[in-house]
């Protein structure tokens, strides 16, 4: 499942870096999360760095609209990283 970023973001710029996968940019007026890269850090890291590094809580929450596996947030994380390599 990817993850959404709720209205309750202040645009503080701390997710957007933190992104192994470049999922997060700005949008009208918050940031957003391209759902078709965002693997909730799966491959990289245990817990997805935009929750980590949020200071609002609750405001990066699962997408009830993308719900995905954790298999298929693997593959997706292969085919961004290894494409090359299969």
């Amino acid at each position: 499942m990817a993850l959404l970023i709720t209205k309750k973001c202040i645009n503080c710029d701390m997710c957007e870096p933190e992104c192994p996968n470049e999922a997060i940019s700005m949008g009208d007026s918050i940031y957003e999360i391209n759902s078709d890269r965002c693997t909730e850090c799966i491959g990289h890291y245990e817990t997805p760095t935009c929750l980590k590094v949020c200071p609002i809580p609750n405001t990066i929450v699962k997408d009830p609209a993308r719900v995905e596996t954790e298999e298929v947030l693997w593959d997706k994380f292969v085919l961004m990283h290894h494409a090359d390599k299969i």
